[in-house]
């Protein structure tokens, strides 16, 4: 079945250098430019909001004062109008967790069509490849929102300011920025530690049970079939010479952790059985041989985003080749 098939039986010798996903420069066909290019506009605006979270400070010192100085109007006049920019902004990253969601499920839908759905990934690199872009931002986006307490605080903040304004009747348009539906989908989607994998994760499943039609192995096998692809590519030299950038190297390992984390959602016993598609040692060694440095949380996402209890990580035979600590 041609390159993807070459990657996975490792027929290196005779297949020459064509033989693995082309992450970096797979282009659409005529067929497929109509979709391409409407989740082209998602992934550019994706950049947007990673930029926009890298530099995302927050409102800490500002909130600070005003928990200290309660009775000052003048300092509590300022961390609000320090704290609803950025509640604006927060609002717009939930805005588009729904584009993304929305993009993933549409190549879903064409990379799961037909009887194999290794095939599709074949013909379709360049879709496949945007599925790769949006699950590498959404680890991305993961790991900042991890390591920025800010967020949740100066949302949090911002909701206990509203309540007691309505409550005090101290302004007719408190929370006018975000209304109380809109807050409370977005207190769920903040507490979440990896909001944007739940978001796709979830988006995942809904995609397979309002999708009968689809058989349930057509979205495993691609998920699956993605995450070997990914392994074979980054465990081989040969392959790994063939990347341009050092970045591609990282952005496999996303991707790879990203579709078992899908995969392991949609599947009815999950990622970590010894029955299971994707070779798990073989992805976990992968990860292994890493510098730990940038590994850590794709270890942890593996730990932690798993939802199958009875087969996840806490009690999955593979338990022993994730280390607690790199």
């Amino acid at each position: 079945m041609g390159n993807l098939i070459k990657v996975l039986t490792r027929d290196i010798d005779n297949n020459g250098g064509n033989f693995f996903l082309d992450f970096e420069n797979a282009q659409p066909s005529q067929s497929e430019t109509a979709l391409w290019e409407e989740v082209n506009g998602t992934l550019e605006e994706a950049q947007v909001v990673l930029d926009e979270l890298q530099t995302y400070r927050g409102a800490g010192e500002e909130i600070r004062q005003a928990i200290q100085s309660p009775g000052l109007q003048q300092v509590q006049q300022q961390v609000w109008s320090s704290v609803v920019p950025l509640v604006v902004k927060l609002k717009t990253f939930y805005e588009f967790s729904q584009k993304l969601e929305s993009s993933l499920r549409r190549l879903l839908v064409v990379l799961t069509a037909g009887s194999s759905p290794t095939q599709q990934l074949e013909q379709k690199q360049a879709l496949a490849r945007q599925v790769a872009h949006i699950l590498h931002f959404t680890l991305r986006f993961d790991e900042l929102k991890m390591t920025n307490p800010a967020i949740q605080n100066d949302f949090s903040y911002y909701r206990r300011t509203v309540s007691r304004m309505r409550i005090n009747n101290l302004s007719a348009n408190a929370g006018s920025e975000v209304d109380n539906e809109m807050a409370n989908r977005m207190s769920l989607f903040y507490a979440s530690a990896t909001p944007m994998l739940k978001t796709l994760s979830d988006a995942t499943s809904q995609f397979v049970s309002e999708n009968p039609d689809v058989p349930l192995e057509n979205t495993t096998d691609c998920l699956s079939t993605m995450a070997s692809v990914c392994k074979v590519m980054l465990e081989t030299p040969e392959y790994r010479r063939r990347f341009s950038s050092e970045d591609t190297v990282l952005f496999c390992l996303r991707v790879m952790v990203g579709v078992i984390i899908l995969y392991d959602h949609v599947h009815p016993a999950g990622a970590f059985v010894k029955t299971c598609n994707i070779d798990m040692k073989g992805c976990i060694r992968v990860l292994k041989e890493q510098p730990p440095s940038s590994v850590e949380g794709l270890l942890n996402a593996l730990r932690s985003d798993c939802p199958q209890t009875h087969h996840g990580y806490n009690n999955n035979p593979f338990r022993c080749l994730i280390p607690e600590k790199m």
